[in-house]
């Protein structure tokens, strides 16, 4: 038996930004395990210039991130979808082992297999330094609250 993740593809417009988010509350979850349950065991990756297959690949990749990019705090963005394919948004903020805070902006590409789990992504991402008066995401580490204002309402 397949494993599932809802919801499937083909997306719609509700479909594609609950996937979105279900990605984001995840990712803010800051748990490898967790995250790479999401994607196929073959999945294959392009993070930045790294290149990854699998989920082990993808969890300790994940693990690798979050010991460097501390209070990570993540929003997602669904910017276009067709049938199994969806295209977001991001920006999150974090701060490394000196107290130095970053923005990180990016884009990824998503494709999904018939039972809802990615099989391809495709992430560019660029880090801006930030000072810590500048950060613009305050929630407690977790999930967005979600009256927290969006990547558009906040301008970014």
């Amino acid at each position: 038996m397949s494993e599932s993740r809802p919801p499937l593809p083909p997306f719609t417009a509700e479909t594609a930004a609950q996937k979105a988010r279900m990605a984001e509350d995840a990712w803010n979850s800051r748990d490898p395990a967790r995250v790479a349950l999401a994607y196929t065991t073959d999945s294959r990756w392009r993070n930045r210039a790294e290149f990854l297959q699998g989920r082990d690949a993808i969890q300790a990749f994940l693990t690798r991130k979050w010991s460097r990019e501390l209070d990570y705090r993540l929003i997602k963005e669904v910017w276009a979808f067709h049938g199994n394919r969806i295209a977001v948004r991001f920006a999150y903020e974090w701060h490394d082992d000196s107290g130095s805070w970053f923005r990180s902006y990016g884009n990824e590409n998503w494709e999904f297999d018939e039972h809802g789990l990615m099989r391809l992504r495709i992430a560019s991402i660029n880090d801006l330094p930030i000072a810590e008066a500048d950060r613009k995401y305050h929630w407690p580490l977790g999930r967005r609250p979600d009256d927290h204002p969006t990547l558009s309402a906040l301008g970014l």
